[in-house]
């Protein structure tokens, strides 16, 4: 029997104070360190996590910026990516991806996905490119890689840039290889809940080509490469030290974190099995050649029961997200581009009808025995119904 509200354990989408107050202590040294060196804004505080994030990825260089968003502005703008360009990205996402595209004044055009990992399809795509076609941002949504196979096949035969989003995605994997090593350069986000998460923003861009290091380094700090000299006209998206202080500590954390998410996912996976619940709350697709991280466990179920599901969640005090609850084709900022509801059919869907469950490296198994109790309660009290809807 499920308890009531009154007697249930809340269990936190992600529980960030958690790992922080267990960190407290080398987190505590470090900021004391940047404090007294007087070096709080870039400094060698931020290039020595850049070299290590660097060395973690196996790329060649690192350039630290403000946000996981400023990522993908620095990396469009220094490849020469602006008015009259187009850039695909996928219409099932983080609003970040397309908002990006516009910031440097270049038009997202949308792509459907893959209707079982919801990532970017390959073949859309194609279907998508245009005479004005320059770069493709594939989206590792959820901690799982894109197809980056076909993705870069795709773009050798049109000429385009890839830009990899790789938010939610830090230490995952596609054939061997880190997310982060594909693309000409990839976005990563350092926001609290991510794989590597800050005390607040902050991003960073990968890539190998040191005169593209070199000219998103020179963005970051207002077009400047010597002090008060600018060439162009950049932005402010520089990392504080203290940040890179405390990412410094985390990282050494990392490998240990995603093998504990994949173990919790595993165990998801078990629970749901275990319950019979697997033909109306869909676990994960986890594809062949991935190491996927799950940033979020994001399970899926029919349409009809989603909103009540998260609503019954939450009375029970058990945190869950919609990621995302609309295509980016039908935001209203975006209508002036001309698409319709119906136009991607697999990312409508997919809006319609996932959520994530709670994860977090720490989360216990009695956590998870928690959530998966009150989503069987669930399909007990709406059993026919769901039923019909499976």
């Amino acid at each position: 029997m499920v308890q009531t509200a009154a007697e249930a354990v809340s269990v936190p989408l992600c529980d960030i104070a958690g790992q922080n107050a267990a960190l407290a202590g080398e987190i505590e040294a470090a900021w004391r360190r940047v404090l007294a060196s007087g070096q709080v804004i870039l400094g060698p505080e931020v290039s020595a996590l850049e070299a290590e994030v660097a060395a973690f990825c196996g790329v060649r260089h690192a350039v630290a910026c403000s946000s996981g968003t400023d990522a993908l502005v620095l990396a469009l703008h220094a490849l020469g990516i602006g008015p009259g360009d187009e850039v695909i990205v996928p219409a099932f996402t983080f609003f970040a991806t397309a908002g990006a595209v516009c910031r440097v004044g270049a038009t997202p055009v949308f792509a459907d996905i893959d209707p079982a990992t919801y990532l970017l399809d390959p073949a859309e795509v194609v279907q998508r490119l245009s005479p004005r076609s320059r770069a493709v941002i594939p989206v590792h949504l959820f901690g799982q890689a894109c197809d980056m196979a076909a993705l870069r096949a795709v773009a050798e035969e049109h000429t385009l840039y890839i830009v990899e989003d790789a938010a939610q995605a830090f230490g995952s994997g596609y054939a061997g290889e880190q997310c982060g090593r594909f693309g000409h350069a990839a976005a990563l986000s350092f926001y609290p809940t991510k794989n590597l998460g800050a005390a607040g923003d902050a991003g960073m861009v990968l890539t190998d080509d040191v005169g593209l290091a070199r000219r998103m380094r020179a963005l970051r700090v207002h077009g400047s490469e010597v002090r008060y000299y600018h060439r162009e006209v950049g932005y402010n998206m520089r990392l504080d030290a203290l940040q890179a202080a405390l990412l410094r500590v985390k990282l050494r954390y990392v490998p240990q974190w995603l093998e504990q998410r994949r173990q919790a996912a595993a165990r998801y996976d078990a629970l749901i099995q275990q319950a019979q619940l697997q033909q109306w709350l869909q676990p994960p697709v986890v594809l062949p050649q991935r190491y996927h991280t799950f940033n979020q466990y994001v399970v899926r179920v029919p349409a009809a029961h989603r909103d009540a599901l998260v609503q019954f969640l939450k009375s029970h005090q058990i945190g869950v997200e919609i990621y995302y609850p609309l295509g980016l084709h039908e935001q209203e900022c975006f209508r002036h581009l001309g698409y319709q509801r119906g136009d991607f059919p697999r990312a409508e869907a997919a809006a319609a009808s996932v959520l994530a469950l709670p994860m977090f490296p720490e989360i216990t198994p009695a956590q998870q025995q928690r959530v998966i109790e009150v989503c069987a309660a669930y399909a007990a009290a709406h059993a026919p119904s769901l039923r019909r809807a499976a």
